[in-house]
């Protein structure tokens, strides 16, 4: 016999696994004890990876910033249903010209008043940031409040 492997035989290094034909050709595959342990690190591994993405991802549409109004709305007001109107249409609100986070907006859907703002006012506000529509500044950031979590 000598002392080199052949086509069935692998040497093994340190740390080395031995590999049978078998296995390689896909036949015979007997599920193992370390096959398994392999796969549910794995498995481990991709949800200990994915819910910290999650949670930076939740945190990041709180924080996301939607305009009242933006540049595509220049010199219009906004009327209590969230309609761009003309600044002389009475009941009808100046912008604010300030950002609300997706945080303050979340709070004025569920009924409260986005900050600095009257009932009326917020009310507003909310309907025009409920007709955004996309390319519109702010648009993706409600977007993600709806998202379901």
């Amino acid at each position: 016999m000598t002392d080199k492997p052949n086509d069935t035989q692998h040497s093994k290094g340190e740390g080395a696994a031995s590999v049978d034909p078998a296995d390689a050709a896909g036949r015979d595959w007997q599920p193992t004890r370390r096959r398994a342990l392999m796969l549910g690190a794995v498995g481990a591994a991709a949800v200990v990876s994915v819910r910290p993405a999650l949670a930076q991802a939740a945190g990041s549409v709180l924080n996301c910033e939607i305009p009242v109004t933006g540049p595509h709305a220049a010199g219009q007001n906004i009327a209590a249903d969230g309609r761009l109107v003309t600044p002389d249409t009475p009941g009808s609100f100046a912008p604010t010209g300030r950002k609300f986070t997706g945080e303050q907006v979340k709070a004025a859907l569920r009924g409260r008043s986005l900050p600095g703002t009257s009932y009326e006012e917020s009310q507003a506000y909310v309907n025009y940031i409920r007709r955004l529509q996309h390319g519109q500044s702010g648009f993706t950031c409600y977007a993600s409040l709806q998202m379901p979590r």
